[in-house]
């Protein structure tokens, strides 16, 4: 069983189908630590599903290495082998002990549409505004910069004529709900591998 920690900003939705997954035999794995930076409606959703809930704030005037060395103890005191970003909205510093141990799902086909401010409906109003017939979502192993890693998963939406921000958010959310697990399942079984920068699935 793989052991994962999670980090989060907002309602928890990716946490919470991680959950549904694991609870219907589908992913083994359990969540050992959801992290957030910040007051939210998913704290109370998360522990329903019994998971730990630490909320470690990103208070005024606090770096980036500052914040990191808060936050990294705790996951690595709770047993992680994965930590899963799941729409955390701060630059979490990954330590090189981390590297290729860390993931995070964009809800757009990296590269396109990703860096810094790049979250939610940002995204596909961009996407829309470039007049794109397809996004998606892509699952990558994080690093130090916004959306860049090696890309593990990417799932394909087509974007509708009348499309809104919205539809084309609930269509791309619909395809991270299964993006994410599949990853995760894949690293639990041992078939990721880098080579040159690039994920091959074994």
């Amino acid at each position: 069983m793989l052991d994962v920690a999670v980090t989060f900003s907002g309602g928890g939705r990716t946490v919470l189908n991680l959950l549904s997954k694991i609870d219907a035999g589908e992913l083994d794995a359990r969540i050992v630590l959801a992290v957030t930076d910040r007051e939210c409606s998913g704290i109370e959703r998360i522990e329903a599903g019994n998971v730990a809930v630490e909320k470690i704030p990103w208070a005024k005037g606090t770096t980036v290495p500052e914040y990191a060395s808060l936050v990294w103890p705790r996951i690595e005191a709770a047993g992680a082998q994965l930590v899963c970003f799941c729409g955390f909205l701060r630059l979490l510093r990954i330590p090189d002990a981390w590297e290729d141990r860390v993931m995070n799902i964009h809800p757009a086909l990296l590269p396109r549409f990703g860096g810094k401010g790049m979250w939610g409906d940002h995204v596909h109003r961009a996407v829309l505004e470039a007049r794109e017939a397809e996004s998606g979502c892509t699952v990558h192993f994080a690093n130090n910069e916004y959306d860049k890693g090696p890309i593990i998963v990417q799932k394909r939406v087509p974007v509708l004529p009348d499309d809104t921000a919205l539809s084309l958010a609930a269509r791309v959310f619909a395809a991270e709900c299964e993006a994410y697990p599949e990853a995760v399942r894949l690293f639990g079984e041992g078939r990721l591998e880098i080579e040159s920068g690039k994920v091959k699935i074994r």
